[in-house]
């Protein structure tokens, strides 16, 4: 007799809380989103597409990502919510299924002189206590090897109550910080040049003082006026010792002047303080260009660049001290820091070594700790924090990317998509705003927005996957495939640019020529020395017109009108119309609302709850005053004009009673580069990425100059967008122009005149010329990896 188990027992009922595997989206206003409704599958890597403006970062940044943050951010006190960004709720229906969500984005590191790549991850951190253990001679704490830690000391008498009895004693205390003293950190030092901050030849009262903001009459010039300490009818070169003492370099004192309490100071003290200590790229034009004028920054003689002291240099591990070890290569370091043998430390070695491994894994181990945050490019900021989240532990976490393989050559692309699935296979959702066809193909969900931009986009085109989107004829399924062809027929060069010895960080001597009069591609791996040579060896100057990737800033009140400079002649234009004031015209100035002050909005701060904003019932969120909407041109009043797209005030400016050729110059261009479906008064806070970078191309293609420098124009462009900028290029090329670009994508690559490979690695394994010449000579001897991939993608 035999016996048998049945395995056919019902399978149990899912349990509930495996049923939620979606996050819904229901009812997206967003910005242009159009009531968007769709459900994105959970553990699994989502890419979007659309061409730019079209509503990506509204759906996934300003709608999912914002949500989550504000929900995390409810979990909190509201003491500390007082302390965190006031989040709004965005505009949506329902949110249902959301999980953490950690965004990495495109947002440069700030530029300040002290943060450096070390320091923006926790590489430096790890390092330092690493020399305060085991460094020779010891110095102390890990302060000690800290260029943000200045050495101070101090003595005095405390009162301390002792048995019912206050008690005077001598206390004195010590830091020892690693801060260079000569140049605070900061690693250069900067000498004033005086001729450009007065005229010698005269006195203060004649006009002396050349220093953007000190007008006579001014609070600023009545400082040394009315001082007393120097003769204010005497030209400078006639001072004597001591007037020139206190003139230039007094320290701050308290004293009457005009009546007033005030602080004097010598004049480069406070030119240091008020100018020097800021942001250069913060900085208005005109105090930039005097900037540029009047200072030197050189490398401190102290320290020689390293920004630390004497003591912190000469405490070493193996013969290498921190400053050495921050400037090294990333990838030389992590091979250091393999070869300790040190068990009374061995977690921290672990954890640092992990790091570094992460910075080489990613690609940027061609990176130096030292080297300054502010001068990383956008998709190397990105990639950067991504570091921390590679070895993260956390899983059903939501990771949100920005265009991750902005400056990527087609060679790193393919290490960035293992990653993304890497992160995906441990459990997590991954979304990614993405243009590249490598990225969307490996994507297991396609979300395409579109049809068009602006006002034309806001919908879903398509949902589903790549092969899907292939059929789907949308623009990007009709795009997704498309090559371009290796150009034939080469221009012939006008003549050459030649650079000879050119050293500029990892650069190997290089001597090369660039052909002018063509279209010249500088290409190569991530890291090769790309931007070292044109940028370092192409200056901006007189014939010079570069456009690098440096963000555009500007408020909510800046919008596409007023950055263009198009704002100016139709201003002139309403009021030579009407008989009235320029100003009239301007939201920011007399025109303006009195109820929002130009701002077409009421803003309620409510603490550490989100403030409010609603529309100004004055204006009905037209920013202008009742008054000066009477006034016409062409039919059409201020908040009508600035409420065109680019394409309807072409037409508008182009002819009839409106017909203003200045403002048709500047709008003609702005079309040319694709922003047809701009507003001229869209505030410049709601543009993406790829909008900005091409508003700043239409500007600068005002200036005149026979050599155009572009560092990656593709940068955020549709596949579609990417045809109308190789004919922008052509265009330029054709009128005289010399156009010299800094590019990975193959389609400008294979439609150029002339290419510059750099390579064969990153670091200083790059930093040489692997290839000069025609596209089909590359293609035909694939002997770099931008040939075999140039290669791959023309099909040969």
């Amino acid at each position: 007799m035999s016996t048998s188990l049945r395995t056919d027992t019902p399978a149990s009922p899912p349990h509930a809380a495996d049923s939620h595997d979606m996050i819904r989206v229901h009812g997206a206003r967003e910005n242009n989103l159009k009531d968007v409704s769709i459900e994105i599958p959970k553990r699994r890597l989502t890419v979007f597409t659309g061409v730019s403006g079209s509503g990506k970062s509204s759906l996934v940044f300003d709608t999912i990502a914002a949500e989550s943050q504000r929900l995390i951010n409810e979990t909190y006190s509201a003491f500390v919510q007082g302390f965190m960004p006031n989040l709004a709720r965005p505009e949506v229906d329902v949110l249902a299924g959301l999980t953490t969500v950690i965004t990495v984005d495109q947002q440069r590191m700030g530029a300040d002189p002290r943060s450096t790549v070390g320091t923006a991850t926790d590489a430096n951190a790890m390092l330092r206590i690493l020399f305060s253990r085991l460094g020779t001679p010891h110095l102390g704490s890990p302060k000690a090897y800290s260029f943000n830690v200045a050495s101070i000391s101090g003595a005095g008498a405390v009162t301390v109550e002792r048995g019912g009895q206050q008690v005077k004693e001598r206390r004195s205390f010590s830091i020892t910080g690693g801060m260079c003293p000569r140049c605070e950190g900061r690693g250069t030092v900067s000498d004033l040049d005086l001729t450009q901050l007065f005229d010698d030849s005269l006195s203060l009262n004649e006009g002396a003082l050349t220093v953007p903001g000190y007008k006579p009459g001014g609070w600023n010039y009545r400082l040394y006026t009315e001082s007393g300490l120097v003769d204010p009818d005497k030209p400078i070169r006639k001072y004597t010792k001591r007037e020139l003492q206190d003139f230039l370099h007094r320290e701050p004192t308290r004293m009457k002047i005009a009546g007033i309490n005030m602080t004097y100071e010598g004049l480069i003290p406070r030119i240091q303080k008020s100018m020097l200590a800021k942001d250069k790229e913060g900085m208005q034009p005109h105090i930039r260009a005097f900037v540029d004028r009047a200072v030197a920054f050189t490398v401190c003689p102290e320290c020689e660049g390293t920004r630390l002291t004497e003591a912190a240099r000469g405490s070493k591990i193996a013969g290498v001290s921190i400053a050495d070890a921050c400037a090294m290569q990333i990838s030389d370091l992590a091979e250091w820091v393999r070869s300790l043998d040190e068990p009374a430390v061995a977690p921290l070695l672990g954890s640092l070594r992990h790091t570094l491994d992460s910075f080489v894994e990613i690609g940027l181990g061609y990176l130096s700790l030292d080297r300054p945050a502010g001068t990383l490019s956008g998709g190397e900021a990105q990639r950067v924090k991504m570091i921390r989240h590679l070895g993260s532990s956390l899983t059903d976490v939501t990771y949100v990317f920005d265009e991750p393989t902005t400056g990527l050559h087609p060679h790193d692309i393919q290490r960035m998509n293992d990653l993304l699935l890497r992160l995906r296979d441990k459990g997590n959702t991954v979304l990614v705003v993405e243009h590249k066809p490598e990225v969307i193909a490996i994507a297991d969900h396609v979300v395409d927005l579109g049809p068009g931009a602006g006002t034309e986009g806001g919908t879903v085109c398509f949902e589903g996957t790549v092969q899907g989107l292939r059929a789907s004829g949308t623009l990007t399924g009709r795009h997704l495939d498309d090559r371009a062809v290796v150009r034939d027929a080469v221009r012939k060069p006008i003549g050459r640019l030649p650079i000879r010895g050119a050293a500029t960080h990892n650069l190997q001597d290089v001597d090369v020529d660039i052909p002018l009069g063509v279209l010249c591609v500088v290409t190569g791996v991530a890291g090769s020395g790309k931007s070292s040579l044109v940028h370092g060896s192409v200056p901006a100057g007189a014939d010079v017109v570069s456009i690098d990737q440096s963000p555009i800033r500007g408020s909510r009140r800046s919008n596409p009108a007023t950055y263009t400079g198009l704002l100016e002649p139709i201003r002139k234009a309403f009021a030579k119309a009407n008989g009235v004031k320029p100003a009239l015209f301007s939201a920011n100035s007399e025109g303006a609302c009195p109820t929002c002050n130009g701002a077409g909005v009421l803003y309620t701060d409510l603490a550490m709850m989100a403030g409010t904003a609603t529309t100004c019932e004055d204006c009905e969120g037209k920013r202008f005053d009742g008054s000066v909407l009477e006034y016409t041109l062409g039919g059409r009043d201020i908040a009508e004009v600035l409420a065109m797209s680019v394409a309807e005030a072409e037409e508008f400016f182009g002819a009839g009673e409106a017909r203003l050729p200045a403002a048709h110059k500047i709008l003609k261009r702005m079309a040319d580069v694709g922003l047809g479906y701009l507003t001229l008064g869209q505030p410049l806070t709601t543009l993406s990425g790829g909008e900005r970078q091409r508003l700043k191309l239409a500007t600068h293609m005002a200036e005149k100059g026979g050599v155009y420098v572009l560092d990656e124009p593709t940068t955020g462009l549709h596949l579609a967008d990417v045809e109308h900028l190789l004919g922008l290029l052509d265009r330029l090329v054709d009128a005289g122009k010399s156009v010299i670009v800094v590019e990975h994508h193959q389609a400008v690559m294979a439609h150029a005149d002339w290419i510059i490979d750099l390579g064969p690695g990153a670091g200083h394994d790059g930093g040489r010329v692997v290839f000069e010449g025609t596209p089909a000579d590359l293609v035909a001897a694939r002997k770099t990896l931008t040939g075999e991939h140039l290669a791959a993608y023309v099909g040969t």
